[in-house]
């Protein structure tokens, strides 16, 4: 069973593996639940130190001697593993590959380890490399080393050095008082005697061969990043109306580094964007219904930070209609990221300042952010997120409106507005009477195909908030029903007019 990528080992490969006990590219182990051994090796593996530009290998059911402890592999531990990649302990991400093979005398899973293009990586704060058969935390000459190897392979934009800026451009003080502390540990940077350049360095915001910032730095502590990358900020617009020619409410520009961008960020989803509604649901208990779940907003929006295109001149969009939320970010799919593999597989175009975010806590885990959304979002009532990649340069998201939020709102002051088609209002005109179940709402109009009813008729009376289901904590119960809200009421009576 293979969780990840290309693995590039054979069982005859590591039969030999099995028996070579001198590579110090091979861990032995017959743990199958320390996780911070497993994390040491691998983060150790993904810096290559002595500069095999080979892979590493964890070997789990395997003594130092190389004899098998009759491992029985199961699907936990290769979930756990699978998550060590991405749940953001090592830092930046590591390219890593897990199998397992079957012998006569027990399971082997394999963890392969690619060498990494952006050393060093950290393993809960700590650097961990391996020289022969010792793993330990590197000193200070050894990092260097690893820094000088980063520059060399440094292929993103955000490693690039920024010709031009200074030590001055950054905030430093946001540095070493807010950052340093979140992404190192305690006792490594207690023992730190480097002075603030290689500090920088070492988490990949300043470039020493330059002596200059890089984009990652400059973006998430400069002073005045649009000075250097004029696209580097978020419009928001709210609309008052279903177009771009419909009045505006609201506009706001979020400007400056990320560090500070992305806090002012954060608090407006949560108090300015999120609206909520407590509606009755018996005479003791009353629940709370939002326009949009601030988590999957937030999420979204972060992952326009994180993956956006910073070359480019055009600034993240974010665009707030009545009836749905826009987000835009120059940059369309990345790498290994196609239209027919999304969200399943994932890429960074930006991958320091991914790991950044990941270190502020803006990114829980890497790649599973959108799985998450559409959950968040189906239970809020606002539907899937749609993901349009036809932009080719662009990566643009929309998520409709709840509507379980529109059906308790005020319908003299937030009416409908959205064209309401025939067959809605014959569905409409029939609810009238009183509740009804889906079979009986197509009885009665002589509707015979569930699927046309539930598509034009049933999904857009919801998407409208003008119809509610009357056990809405259970969509799938037999005895489901619906029933007009007040909303309907008031367009019915609009109409008649």
């Amino acid at each position: 069973m293979s969780i990840h990528h290309h693995i590039v080992i054979s069982k005859a490969q590591l039969s030999e593996r099995l028996k070579n006990l001198e590579s110090d590219r091979i861990e032995r182990t017959i743990s199958t639940n320390d996780t911070d051994k497993f994390g040491m090796a691998i983060c150790a593996f993904a810096k290559d130190f002595p500069a095999h530009q080979k892979p590493g290998y964890l070997l789990i059911g395997v003594r130092d001697n190389g004899s098998l402890s009759g491992l029985k592999v199961n699907d936990e531990l290769l979930k756990n593993l699978g998550g060590i990649r991405s749940d953001g302990l090592i830092l930046p991400q590591p390219q890593m590959n897990i199998c397992h093979f079957n012998f006569e005398e027990g399971d082997v899973v394999v963890v392969e380890v690619l060498p990494s293009n952006f050393p060093p990586l950290r393993y809960k704060g700590k650097v961990w490399i391996r020289v022969g058969p010792r793993k330990a935390v590197a000193n200070e000459a050894e990092e260097r080393i690893l820094i000088e190897k980063r520059i060399s392979s440094a292929t993103t934009f955000d490693t690039r050095p920024c010709i031009g800026a200074t030590l001055t451009d950054l905030n430093l003080d946001a540095f070493t008082r807010n950052y340093l502390p979140k992404a190192i540990d305690a006792e490594s940077l207690k023992e730190d005697n480097r002075n603030i350049k290689e500090q920088l360095a070492s988490l990949r915001f300043f470039d020493l061969q330059h002596n200059c910032p890089t984009y990652a730095g400059l973006l998430l502590f400069g002073k005045q990043p649009v000075y250097y990358l004029f696209g580097a900020y978020i419009q928001y617009v709210g609309f008052n109306g279903q177009t771009l020619g419909a009045d505006i409410n609201n506009e706001f520009k979020f400007s400056g580094d990320l560090f500070t961008v992305l806090s002012k960020l954060d608090t407006f989803i949560e108090t300015s964007l999120i609206k909520k509604h407590p509606i009755p649901v018996s005479a003791l208990r009353e629940e709370t219904v939002k326009n949009y779940s601030y988590w999957a907003i937030r999420e979204l929006m972060m992952n326009a930070v994180m993956h956006r295109d910073y070359e480019s001149h055009t600034p993240i969009r974010f665009y707030e209609y009545t009836n749905r939320i826009e987000l835009m970010n120059a940059g369309g799919l990345y790498g290994n990221a196609r239209p027919e593999n999304f969200p399943n597989v994932n890429d960074y175009r930006n991958p320091v300042i991914a790991e950044a975010m990941k270190v502020l806590g803006y990114v829980n885990r890497f790649s599973r952010g959108v799985t998450r959304v559409n959950e968040e979002l189906l239970q809020n009532g606002n539907g899937s997120a749609i993901f349009d990649f036809s932009k080719l340069t662009v990566f643009e998201v929309t998520v409709p409106i709840s509507a379980h939020y529109l059906a308790f709102t005020d319908p003299v002051t937030d009416p409908v507005t959205d064209p309401v088609t025939d067959p809605v209002i014959q569905l409409l005109k029939l609810l009238t009477k009183g509740e009804f179940s889906s079979g009986e709402m197509r009885a009665t109009l002589g509707i015979k195909h569930r699927a046309t009813f539930r598509d034009n008729y049933i999904h857009p009376a919801i998407a409208l908030g003008l119809i509610i289901q009357t056990i809405p904590d259970k969509p799938n119960s037999r005895l489901q029903k619906y029933k007009l809200t007040e909303r309907a009421k008031h367009f019915l009576k609009e109409i008649k007019k």
